[in-house]
């Protein structure tokens, strides 16, 4: 298993600080607390890759050509320029051209998606089979965005391309079974860490949790940890991670 957290990273470089509104500074469309939410994952023996850099610098789940991955939908981009309620991120006249884009590519967006890929190839070798699970979390009302108030559980496959039918059909029936209410490939339907390297052919199932965060934290500031909330939504996280990697275990590798 390889857990990826792409956007629990807060850190702004001091460089291009200043470029940067104060509601930016909050980073409030950050991830929070997920690497500690999911601590338990330890117990599986999972590869764990998370971010350090906030996704204001750069996004890892956006395609570094910044398509949209939702076309006609509201989205933010690789180097987003405003937050989830559509704040702005920078100061007039301060928000990054081609050339720094190209060079946060390069700095950040990189050198994860290259650690990401080569852990992949180092898991199949040794098992033959890999989930890749992207873990996300969001507040669960935003406007802008979604009409109404999300699902607790949102899992997305890329309505299915991503992970075999066999490996997300019990982690579905964890989901929805938990009392937490749950969807698959519903308003998320995985990132571009889910659609680029989930290939259950080849032997890599990725599949996208999307969370609200009131499960588990407050969602204003100062975006604080609530334990037993976490306590509460955690023996559903493992009981998903749990049946994903018992359905790859009756795979053929």
């Amino acid at each position: 298993m390889l857990l990826s957290i792409p956007h629990v990273g807060t850190h702004i470089p001091e460089v291009i600080r200043g470029d940067y509104t104060e509601v930016a500074l909050q980073r409030a469309d950050t991830d929070w607390h997920l690497d500690r939410l999911y601590a338990f994952a330890q117990q599986f023996g999972a590869s764990v890759l998370r971010a350090t850099h906030s996704r204001s610098v750069i996004d890892l789940n956006r395609p570094p050509d910044n398509q949209s991955l939702y076309p006609g939908r509201i989205t933010t981009g690789l180097c987003p320029t405003e937050t989830f309620r559509g704040e702005a991120l920078y100061h007039p006249g301060r928000g990054p051209d081609a050339a720094e884009t190209a060079q946060r590519l390069a700095l950040y967006w990189r050198p994860y998606h290259d650690t990401l890929a080569a852990e992949l190839e180092r898991l199949k070798s040794l098992h033959g089979q890999v989930l890749l699970w992207d873990a996300h979390s969001i507040a669960s009302q935003l406007p802008r965005l979604f009409e109404g108030k999300l699902p607790d559980l949102n899992l997305g496959t890329a309505d299915g391309a991503s992970c075999a039918a066999e490996v997300l059909s019990p982690v579905a029936a964890i989901a929805q079974g938990s009392g937490f209410s749950a969807v698959v490939d519903g308003r998320f339907k995985g990132g571009h860490i889910t659609r680029h390297y989930g290939n259950p052919s080849q032997g890599v199932h990725a599949i996208q949790l999307e969370l609200c965060q009131c499960l588990y934290m407050d969602e204003d500031k100062p975006f604080e940890y609530r334990s037993e909330r976490a306590e509460r939504l955690q023996p559903t996280l493992s009981a998903m991670l749990s049946g994903a990697c018992d359905a790859m275990a009756a795979l053929t590798p």
